[in-house]
């Protein structure tokens, strides 16, 4: 269990039959850029990751967003690069993600810091979730609120996989 999880109190969860929502707008301008996961769910796509997991997402001319997924396994680095659309009438918060066509999966920005300074994405059945920073590591009072959002909309943060990067301070 990393030190920083063990700190941070967490908000009591939204039944698991509510509907999870995503946040009202998302400024794409303010949120391409470098993302660091902080932590995220256990999934199979990022089975041989160890750490120093990153999301990159920059504007593609057709209005679609890049999406460029990387991390360090024990072989090196690995990457995945996709495409990104956003679901009409979504204020920008839903996305559908491809990695290899056909195959997309729902992509929702469903906590956001008011200065972008963290994000939290999921997905509406709750099989995805990851929490990320602007930086590799982030204050406990901002970890703290990542983590409220995600616990009140049904998340469960027990399975949290807390991610590792080698460069931070």
């Amino acid at each position: 269990m990393c030190a920083l999880q063990a700190a941070v109190p967490v908000a009591a969860a939204e039944p698991a039959t509510a509907q999870v929502r995503s946040v009202a707008a998302v400024d794409l301008g303010r949120y391409t850029g470098t993302w660091f996961e902080i932590a995220s769910y256990p999934m199979f796509f990022q089975r041989k990751c160890v750490g120093d997991t990153t999301a990159e997402y920059s504007a593609l001319p057709d209005g679609g967003i890049r999406v460029h997924n990387r991390c360090r396994s024990d072989a090196g680095f690995i990457s995945a690069t996709g495409k990104a659309t956003v679901v009409e009438g979504s204020g920008n918060a839903r996305l559908k993600v491809s990695f290899f066509w056909p195959f997309r999966a729902d992509y929702w920005v469903i906590g956001l810091d008011p200065d972008y300074r963290w994000a939290v994405v999921g997905n509406p059945g709750r099989d995805y979730l990851w929490v990320l920073s602007r930086t590799p590591q982030l204050p406990p009072e901002l970890l703290d609120a990542a983590l409220t959002s995600a616990r009140a909309q049904g998340f469960g943060l027990e399975a949290l996989r807390f991610t590792t990067h080698t460069n931070a301070p």
